[in-house]
């Protein structure tokens, strides 16, 4: 018996490295055509230069979608097509302002504009502005314990970005909560307004949006970003003096509106009614141009089907190329996307998303099983080369959460370097100009390697 499986051994062996060779022979195919021939900047520099910033319900969005299907069918899409879905819309309704009145012990009052921009989904002030004392709390802790000083008052979240987290998604995720609930707890007291210190690193003053969320059972207060230079002035001056702020703001919702994923299709050979998701988000917020928030992702998810197309690869699965309508402020198209796959009876068995920014790829994060994620691993080596080689559990995107949900299928989420994306994400700085080339096209490359390999060896 001993001696069987050994010559059984012997056998494998060779079919093995066969296999890891002609795979790797693969992958540095797709890296060639991709870093040589790829299409990703200039269709990121079309879509940012010559759209924009592309909020849900906006002019913007519909000219972006329009741009996405035609582009699906230039990157050699077997089939493209808009599915439908309605979207919030909310409008910023011209500049946000905030001026601040410091007033000194000796009574003499000084103005300074600070630079501002209201939260996504919040609402503004009156038309005359709204005016009120600062009162500044550290965290939701300094809250409670100064609830009976906020009636009447503008609380200002002085709440920093943690600098100890190496992966600055950690210092995200532990601060966001103050830009989600920090109008509803606020308000909850009888504040008049919010102000909170941008979610970022950055050295700039550029202040950041993000979407807020309001709980029915308090008043809907205006709520701002302030940009950290500004962030530390205000916090310095509330040390030693009474500061009050003037805020105008003219957010406010129309009713919702039609917007729509555009997908894109290349169709299996073996296995073409089993559908692997890849994508990236194409709404963005208004105040930048959404370069790396998601145009990077977008353009991605094209290049691979682009790519594929070069090279005359043909999966054995169907692959779907996906730019998401409205993840920002309501995640409505990666809903849309799983209900109506759900009701058609679709199998779907791995979703992949990139909405971390055109940065170098590190890895992929999976929401898989202890199982799936040992066999991911086996492909290490491979995609090593590319800058991939960290395949950790944890993490996948926010529009592929409702297929998980309704399938419960393997997901994935390409993890670039993290150092920089807080300093643009959600700002005026979330431009072009701030994309490098071989990143984002690197980002592409192992994507479509990811794709390739579960597409061929399964999960």
């Amino acid at each position: 018996m001993v001696k069987y499986f050994a010559v059984l051994l012997l056998f494998l062996a060779p079919v093995a490295v066969f296999s890891q060779q002609t795979d790797s022979a693969f992958l540095q195919k797709i890296s060639d055509e991709i870093m040589a021939n790829g299409k990703a900047w200039e269709n990121l520099r079309e879509l940012t230069k010559n759209i924009g910033g592309r909020l849900a319900g906006s002019p913007q969005m519909v000219m972006a979608e329009n741009w996405g299907y035609q582009k699906m069918q230039e990157s050699g899409a077997d089939k493209a097509w808009l599915q439908e879905c309605m979207v919030p819309h909310w409008v910023r309704g011209g500049a946000d302002e905030c001026l601040a009145s410091f007033a000194s012990k000796s009574g003499k009052k000084q103005l300074q504009p600070l630079d501002v921009l209201a939260l996504g989904n919040s609402m503004g002030t009156a038309e005359n502005g709204l005016k009120a004392e600062v009162l500044m709390v550290n965290n939701f802790q300094e809250l409670e314990e100064k609830k009976d000083k906020v009636k009447g008052k503008i609380v200002f979240y002085n709440y920093h970005f943690n600098p100890r987290f190496i992966n600055t998604f950690q210092s995200y995720g532990d601060a966001v909560k103050y830009r989600g609930q920090g109008p509803s707890q606020a308000a909850k007291y009888g504040a008049v307004g919010i102000i909170i210190r941008s979610m970022t690193h950055s050295t700039d003053n550029n202040p950041h949006t993000g979407s807020t969320r309001y709980d029915t059972n308090y008043a809907k207060i205006p709520a701002v970003a302030m940009g950290l230079q500004d962030a530390d002035k205000l916090a310095a001056a509330l040390q030693n003096m009474a500061v009050s702020v003037e805020l105008k703001t003219g957010g406010h919702f129309l009713p919702d509106t039609i917007g729509h994923n555009v997908i894109g299709e290349l169709r299996g050979t073996e296995f073409p009614d089993q559908y692997i998701t890849v994508g990236g988000h194409l709404d963005s917020w208004d105040a930048g141009e959404g370069a790396h928030d998601d145009g990077a992702g977008c353009v991605q998810t094209m290049e691979i089907l682009r790519a594929f197309k070069a090279i005359g690869y043909q999966p054995k699965h169907t692959i779907r190329f996906v730019l998401f309508a409205n993840e920002e402020n309501g995640l409505r198209g990666g809903t849309k996307y799983a209900e109506e796959a759900k009701a058609k009876g679709e199998k779907h068995v791995f979703a992949l998303e990139s909405d971390a920014g055109g940065f170098t790829p590190r890895g992929f994060g999976f929401d898989v099983t202890d199982e799936q994620i040992k066999k991911i691993k086996q492909w290490t080596e491979l995609l090593a080369p590319y800058g991939a080689e960290r395949l950790e559990k944890g993490g996948d995107g926010s529009d592929i959460g409702p297929l998980k949900r309704a399938f419960d299928i393997p997901t994935a989420g390409l993890n670039p370097d993290t150092q920089r994306y807080f300093d643009i994400h959600h700002a005026r700085s979330d431009v072009f100009e701030n994309v490098n080339k071989r990143e984002l096209n690197l980002g592409a490359v192992n994507m479509a390697a990811l794709l390739y390999l579960v597409d061929k060896y399964g999960l």
